[in-house]
């Protein structure tokens, strides 16, 4: 009966974050940095609106694109701090913003379209643009300090280019697109009938003033669907919430994707989604800039090169002088220390690993003092 499946599910791959976890889980005593999985709790404040809304009886269907005083604030949030113009019925909120993804590549591509993936790359992007019959187009950025260049990013762009998703800050490399970048997606789209799926999900955890997100050329507004989520700067992984933002004319026809895949998200959780927004992050991302400070550090003093992360709370080291693949460094790095990151293959770039440094200071202690060992025995010195 196996074979009875829908085509385009034998072509998925399980996530290979996920795989690397379960490896490290599966090891007494191993210290895993793999996960982006914030070491907060939810915001208090956030967890009391919520029980306070379920002892209200809140526990009933809400309208399918979200309760309305919540559309409104995410349209006034974003216009206060992010200077995007959407109203409130140009919102729809999501379970996370891998439904939201979903949503809007199910919505604009058709068999055969191709999606622009700038490498490295989140694994969900190519996997989900595979599950809605579209064709994944991984553009290697490595060569080019993980910037997009127009020279390189036009030799992409064919007649079936549907869309280009741009993520930054980047996951896995914390990098933000600088002006060049955003102007080279600008030349390609001007005049096509191309879309620009922004995913913008660390925008609040950002450790440089100079930021621009795609969405924020609004002449190409009618090309543009917004992606955000509550999971990274809330620490509300678990409670898979996020919103897309996009012209009405498109939102009229994606919401009916929504509707038809989830109905709506949990009541309850929308009036933790309104309480949120008035939260104040800077804290958390404080506490991730000191993180991030002292894992630079480390991993300079320990030889290895990588580009400064700008944004998010990863950081994506060279490996290539160690003359094996990332999947090799990474299995050995686990049997032989004890320690677990993930390879820059599920990234689509290899020579690389990621670090995840969302985690408290003793296990980035504890794992970059194992990560030195590791390659101290690589280079046949002593400890």
């Amino acid at each position: 009966m196996a074979d009875l499946l829908n085509h385009a599910v034998y072509g998925l791959r399980r996530s290979a974050i996920r795989e690397y976890s379960a490896l490290a889980a599966k090891t007494p005593g191993c210290v895993a940095l793999t996960l982006g999985e914030p070491d907060f709790d939810t915001p208090s404040s956030v967890i009391d609106t919520t029980c306070t809304s379920l002892h209200h009886g809140e526990t009933h269907y809400i309208a399918n694109n979200g309760d309305r005083q919540l559309l409104e604030k995410i349209s006034a949030f974003e216009k206060e701090h992010n200077g995007l113009f959407y109203s409130a019925d140009e919102i729809i909120v999501t379970a996370g913003a891998t439904e939201g993804l979903f949503v809007s590549l199910f919505g604009i591509l058709n068999p055969g379209d191709e999606v622009i993936i700038p490498t490295p790359a989140f694994g969900l992007y190519e996997q989900i643009v595979l599950m809605c019959r579209g064709v994944p187009v991984l553009m290697d950025t490595s060569q080019d300090g993980f910037q997009i260049r127009k020279q390189k990013l036009v030799q992409f762009v064919s007649d079936k280019t549907k869309a280009i998703i741009i993520n930054t800050p980047n996951n896995p490399t914390g990098c933000i697109y600088d002006e060049e970048s955003l102007a080279a997606v600008v030349d390609v789209i001007d005049g096509k009938n191309m879309f620009v799926i922004c995913d913008d999900v660390y925008r609040q955890l950002i450790y440089t003033d100079d930021y621009h997100s795609f969405a924020e050329r609004s002449e190409y507004r009618d090309q543009i669907i917004v992606v955000q989520s509550y999971s990274k700067p809330y620490a509300m992984t678990g409670w898979r919430m996020g919103y897309l933002m996009m012209p009405q004319s498109i939102k009229e026809r994606l919401e009916l994707i929504h509707q038809y895949v989830v109905v709506s998200t949990p009541a309850p959780f929308q009036k933790a989604c309104l309480e949120a927004l008035d939260c104040d992050v800077s804290a958390i991302r404080n506490t991730y800039e000191k993180r991030r400070a002292y894992v630079m550090d480390r991993l300079e003093k320990m030889g290895l090169s990588f580009t400064v992360p700008l944004g998010g709370f990863y950081v994506f080291p060279s490996i290539e002088k160690y003359g094996m693949t990332s999947d090799m460094f990474c299995r050995r790095l686990i049997e032989e220390a004890k320690l677990a990151l993930t390879p820059g293959s599920c990234f689509g770039c290899e020579g690389h690993v990621r670090l995840t440094y969302c985690y408290d200071d003793g296990a980035l202690k504890e794992g970059l003092d194992r990560l030195e060992g590791f390659l101290r025995k690589l280079e046949g010195t002593s400890l």
